[in-house]
């Protein structure tokens, strides 16, 4: 047998009260408040993350940057001190020679932990993003638009080129023309 708190209480039909209705209507309408606070959250933390990645990275570019910088700088004198090596005088004490090549060598490994790295040139394909062509070469030997020369050596650092190499690059020979004596 159940039994009812109110028995004689003419409102206990199909109807609800409308207190309860009023209550249930807020607490729909904060469950929503409260999944939009949750999306919402849950955004700002994605955002906040990928602000710290883009942060780091930010940073650790601009450090790669900076020794860019300063090696470009260091390059001419890397070329200098190759010049002297290359042309080196007769009669100079052999010594002396090898000295000169060991620091050309220390100076190339120091700039080459922080990411320094030649540009291979002769032989290959010309790239303007790599090389920079000033003259060309006939030639019957290499296919066109392949660099025949390096006049002066090109470098990158990590995937950036900090001085692109100045090249030759091969082209087919002039046909005579009919007009040329022959």
């Amino acid at each position: 047998m159940t039994t009812r708190k109110h028995p004689h209480d003419p409102r206990q039909g199909d109807q609800p009260e409308p207190a309860t209705a009023s209550l249930e209507g807020k607490i729909a309408e904060l469950e929503a408040a409260l999944a939009e606070a949750r999306d919402r959250h849950l955004r700002l933390a994605a955002d906040f993350d990928n602000y710290k990645k883009r942060a780091r990275l930010d940073q650790l570019e601009t450090m790669q940057h900076a020794s860019a910088e300063l090696i470009g700088r260091l390059l001419p004198v890397l070329d200098d001190l190759r010049n002297v090596l290359d042309h080196k005088p007769d009669g100079v004490d052999e010594s002396w020679v090898k000295g000169l090549e060991l620091s050309v060598r220390k100076l190339e490994e120091a700039l080459g932990a922080h990411g320094l790295q030649p540009i291979d040139s002769v032989g290959e394909r010309f790239d303007p993003k790599v090389h920079e062509a000033v003259g060309h070469e006939e030639s019957t030997e290499h296919p066109e638009d392949t660099v025949v020369s390096e006049l002066r050596r090109g470098y990158r650092v990590r995937d950036r080129v900090v001085r692109p190499a100045l090249v030759k690059v091969a082209r087919p020979p002039a046909l005579p023309s009919d007009s040329d004596p022959a």
